[in-house]
């Protein structure tokens, strides 16, 4: 029988944390969900931004901010606006500490487009979604096939090498990734 070893809520986020930002990615940790829209303004600041259509995304008042595109109900619309925009913001349905990924599994309120197309994509995501590793989620998660025809997993900002090794960023997806870690659910 495979044993995985809980760890506490605490060192989830420190260890997301330091695995997401050994990637190149950011990390923004708040207190609350109120504490969410402050943290961005300056990331966003100037910049054409769309958010998905996230539950999550109301409850941390990032929906409602001026400026931003969402409640896209035509795929059309949303497709135009994202491949616009430059900066996506989504939640995270997890996220997985010991390799600093997010798990986003395609939906209505939460479609792909958004951590794809804009050069930045943020992922506001609350403490209590981030797990040990892919084990763990599997066994919160048996069979994501029954919840969504598309679980994608995002470990840090798009990067590819050339036959030289050359690293480039951001060529086939966003160059700047954030995670905005909610502590409090």
């Amino acid at each position: 029988m495979l044993r995985v070893p809980l760890m506490d809520p605490k060192a989830l986020v420190d260890t997301f944390v330091e695995n997401f930002e050994k990637l190149a990615g950011k990390s923004i940790v708040v207190r609350a969900a109120p504490d969410v829209v402050p943290a961005l303004a300056p990331v966003l600041h100037g910049k054409r931004v769309v958010a998905s259509n996230t539950p999550y995304l109301d409850t941390c008042g990032v929906r409602p901010m001026p400026g931003i595109q969402t409640g896209f109900t035509d795929p059309g619309a949303w497709r135009e606006a994202c491949t616009a925009a430059d900066v996506g913001i989504t939640s995270v349905d997890y996220a997985l500490a010991q390799t600093g990924t997010f798990v986003m599994m395609a939906s209505q309120e939460n479609p792909r487009l958004a951590s794809l197309l804009p050069l930045i994509h943020i992922a506001v995501i609350p403490r209590s979604r981030i797990v040990g590793n892919l084990d763990t989620l599997l066994g919160v998660l048996p069979a994501p096939a029954e919840q969504t025809s598309s679980m994608v997993l995002i470990t840090g900002p798009s990067r590819t090498a050339d036959i030289e090794q050359i690293l480039v960023r951001g060529v086939h997806g966003p160059g700047e990734v954030y995670a905005v870690i909610v502590e409090q659910d």
